[in-house]
């Protein structure tokens, strides 16, 4: 089942019982709008057939594009075009489809027919100039199949520009389906200065023996996907996740015995004894480890935020597997804002429960950081990017209304939900149950080596979970920023679960180093050397742009920068999150089986 989500939310005219209808009222329309679009995907013979025209940009800017008509194209004689529905996730990629004006009908063949022409001016002129010089492409849409063709040539010989003025479409039909669309660029024309230029078409059915459900598979790339290196990366990060689970669970499971067999011996020995003597390590701080960690309130946020962040991660994964959302245009995003919405809950009521356990009062702050932190960071980073789009005309500007749907599931269906995640939170995963008490005066933190200092843990702590995803990233950073689609969202998942349990086994170990040197700082330094491996990402993405790919431009430059700092810190939240609550688990663990005076 192929999931879509249209642009389309009905808000509660009463704030007293928002939550539950607003929620009812997304899952509902979520529902019975799986299957829905403008067509069903059959035709009968002699059927209207839409060409959408899409975006055209430069090649190597993938980001940066325009209206197709936003060229001096001209349209096709037919004016009239049933009604198009947009969704959110369209609308904030930058999907522009405008009609075509170009007549098709299903299983009617056209031949080489002349449809505008339109007389170089000077401006003109240098528009199709500079698209030729800057190799520009363009998209179009039949029966919602992609379809890419370039704008024209330059012979560097005579510095010459030639534009192609004639689209050959080959299409592909399947009894009542349309299962293959391929478009041929012929008639190259030179551009010259006032010289008139007609443009045409024609139309090639053609029988096909593709399954519709089969159809897109022409559109993906099995050998860059399925390489043997792809394989080999996770096959060497699944190797890691065995060695590191049992290096980790033959360390600490020795060691902590050791450690118990000491403190039992000094359990024995009176307290003269154990006054002369040189005790030392984990146990010492036991009056400490559970201090709440400086900054409580932004701690408790971000905690909760990574535990939704890990929820919709793994649900639209899932998602992206079972309905093949890499087929519709704009699904994963607008799946992605659904499930992130429909969650809500979770980061309220891990967040808020931590809060008050930590003794936090100002609990209503709490949970509206708490709801608003990732979707003002990005919020944030489209307004500034925006900017840029706006500055430069591009069909990634968001429009207006859009703003305004996104403000109003912020207000009206995050908040809300937040609100009841955090109320349950409070009372059902708020209670305190220490197996320490926690001292009235802190304990002095001793001297210790340079390398048992938290920044230097923190630094260290990335460097084996960024390894365990480092290929991947390629792969992701590819199907994004260039011409592939990533559907190989099974590889995804085991990553995700790899990097979950990595992080999770270096940041037990990094705590356990920590409370040995006698520092009960462990929450921050847990959450930050999880979150480490997204500067480790940040860093990589510098090598990517400068080294694997041909971007240029401001528009690029900062989309490219101002949204990969917002994957990373998304990234550092969730990896810090799964460290933090892996290392909770083992903190509680060693300290309630130790005897304390």
């Amino acid at each position: 089942m192929k999931l879509k989500i249209l642009y389309c939310y009905r808000l509660p005219a009463i704030l007293g019982c928002l939550t539950l209808r607003v929620l009812i009222s997304m899952i509902f329309l979520h529902l019975n709008h799986v299957n829905a679009d403008e067509h069903n995907h059959k035709y009968e013979k002699n059927e209207e057939v839409v060409l959408w025209m899409n975006t055209v940009g430069p090649y190597h800017n993938r980001q940066e594009t325009y209206t197709y008509f936003s060229l001096p194209f001209c349209p096709g004689p037919k004016k009239s075009i049933s009604h198009y529905h947009e969704t959110l996730g369209e609308a904030l990629l930058g999907v522009e489809l405008e009609f075509s004006g170009l007549g098709i009908e299903f299983k009617a063949s056209m031949p080489k027919t002349q449809y505008c022409e339109i007389e170089l001016t000077e401006e003109k002129f240098q528009a199709f100039v500079y698209a030729v010089k800057n190799n520009y492409w363009y998209q179009l849409y039949i029966d919602d199949l992609p379809i890419w063709g370039i704008v024209g040539d330059m012979d560097k010989s005579d510095n010459s520009y030639y534009i192609w003025t004639h689209k050959k479409f080959d299409i592909g039909y399947n009894d009542d389906h349309i299962v293959d669309v391929n478009l041929t660029s012929e008639a190259k024309v030179k551009l010259e200065l006032g010289k008139k230029i007609t443009f045409s078409y024609e139309v090639v059915w053609i029988p096909s023996s593709v399954k519709f459900e089969d159809r897109f598979d022409k559109y993906l790339d099995p050998s860059f996907f399925q390489h043997r290196i792809h394989w080999f990366s996770i096959f060497n990060s699944f190797m890691m996740v065995i060695f590191l689970v049992g290096l980790v669970s033959m360390i600490l499971t020795r060691t902590l015995r050791k450690d118990y067999a000491r403190y039992s011996k000094d359990e024995e020995r009176d307290d003269m004894e154990r006054d002369l003597g040189s005790e030392y390590g984990w146990k010492q701080v036991h009056g400490d480890v559970f201090r709440p960690p400086s900054q409580p309130l932004l701690f408790s946020a971000l905690v909760g935020c990574g535990c939704q962040i890990a929820v919709v991660s793994l649900a639209v994964i899932v998602f992206a597997i079972v309905g093949e959302l890499y087929t519709e245009r704009g699904s994963i995003l607008s799946t992605t804002i659904f499930v992130y919405a429909a969650t809500s809950p979770v980061n309220g009521y891990f967040g808020g429960g931590l809060f008050a356990r930590m003794g936090g009062k100002k609990w209503i702050k709490q949970m509206v950081v708490s709801a608003f932190f990732l979707p003002f960071l990005v919020c944030g980073t489209a307004f500034v990017i925006n900017l840029v789009a706006i500055y430069y005309h591009a069909s990634r500007a968001i429009p207006f209304g859009t703003m305004v749907a996104v403000t109003c599931i912020c207000l009206f269906v995050i908040l809300p939900l937040t609100l009841v995640g955090t109320v349950l939170g409070r009372n059902m995963f708020g209670q305190t149950n220490y197996p320490c008490r926690i001292n009235a005066v802190p304990r002095p933190i001793p001297e210790k080596k340079w390398f048992m200092e938290p920044p230097i843990i923190i630094v260290l702590g990335g460097i084996l979970p960024f390894g365990s995803i480092f290929i991947e990233m390629y792969f992701i950073f590819t199907s994004f920023w260039a011409y592939k689609i990533y559907y190989v969202f099974g590889f995804m998942l085991l990553v995700f679960l790899i990097l979950s349990i990595v992080t999770i086994c270096v940041t037990i170990v990094c705590v356990y180093f920590l409370l040995n040197a006698e520092d009960y700082r462990w929450q921050w330094t847990s959450f930050l050397a999880g979150g480490s491996t997204a500067g480790y990402v940040y860093i990589y993405s510098f090598y990517y742009f400068f080294f694997k790919t041909k971007m240029f431009g401001l528009f690029q430059t900062a989309f490219y920068f101002g949204y990969m700092a917002l994957f990373s810190l998304t990234l550092g939240v969730l990896c810090g999150t799964l460290g933090f609550v892996g290392s909770s688990f083992f903190v509680k663990k060693i300290y309630s089986n130790v005897k304390i005076d």
